[in-house]
């Protein structure tokens, strides 16, 4: 049998309105429903943000509470991963959630580029962020924009800073940061197995690069991640009508390469994740 392909849904981020499509979830219950519908559909792992009362990105501790616990309720098993980026918070405040002990976090360990500023990662941010995480028994998902994170990872997980084995998510598609290119794209899956050779990998690729990117990821053996966060569409003229859809897109795909789909215990195992609460 083929390897099981383990889907991510990043549900809102802190781009993403209402304006830009009403099926955006925002309060946290609009976000329970969607994740619920998204693992249904054969996501195992929820990629988290959350909002504040006036639809703004936000790392309150409270609201991460609430969505983790509606979470363990509606999705049993899902893999749970918040977000500690940058959009979110300044800081030690974009790290404020990880005593919750959700199962995996994001975690970009340099700084880059995006369309309007500077994603800033400073190395005592990351460090601390990594420490944090080690601390709550929380496995990282390294969110890699440029080459020199991927090789940065490898070196804090062979000095003990991040637990391996390494899971690196490549974000392609980004303006002013990585492309979503197929040469470039099999360079980075080259370049992580040789610095990280026991490394899982998957990828994400933003707005009209999701697709392509998903198919990338699944005919090579790796993992992949959609959802509203990344692209609102399903093509140029259809907006998406849920997480859920982009999902079952992704599902399609696995089908078409022969790849099953993780279940949540699978995806548990693959990564090395503890029990579900």
């Amino acid at each position: 049998m083929s390897k099981p392909c383990i889907i991510c849904v990043a549900i809102t981020g802190s781009v993403p309105t209402k304006e830009n499509n009403p099926a955006v979830p925002i309060t946290i219950a609009e976000q329970v429903e969607s994740t619920q519908e998204a693992f249904e559909a054969g996501a195992s792992i929820a990629h988290l943000h959350v909002r504040d009362d006036a639809g703004k990105p936000c790392s309150d501790p409270d609201r991460f509470a609430r969505l983790q616990e509606g979470l363990q309720e509606h999705c049993p098993g899902m893999i749970i991963q918040f977000s500690t980026g940058g959009r979110s918070g300044a800081g030690t405040a974009r790290g404020g959630m990880l005593p919750l002990r959700p199962d995996m976090a994001s975690l970009t360990v340099g700084s880059n580029n995006f369309p309007t500023r500077v994603y800033e990662n400073p190395p005592d941010l990351v460090d601390w962020l990594a420490s944090e995480m080690r601390a709550h028994d929380i496995k990282p998902e390294i969110e890699a924009f440029d080459l020199s994170h991927i090789v940065q990872a490898a070196k804090m997980a062979r000095d003990g800073r991040l637990k391996g084995p390494l899971y690196v998510q490549f974000v392609m598609g980004v303006k002013n940061a990585m492309p979503a290119d197929e040469r470039i794209f099999d360079f980075y899956i080259e370049t992580l197995k040789r610095f990280a050779p026991d490394a899982e990998w998957c990828a994400a690729g933003i707005g009209a690069a999701q697709l392509t990117v998903n198919e990338w990821c699944i005919s090579r053996g790796g993992h992949t991640r959609t959802g509203l966060e990344d692209n609102v569409r399903l093509d140029r003229d259809t907006l998406a009508p849920s997480n859920a859809a982009l999902v079952r897109r992704a599902v399609d795909l696995c089908a078409r390469y022969d790849r099953p789909v993780a279940s949540v215990q699978e995806a548990r195992a693959i990564l090395g994740l503890r029990a579900a609460a």
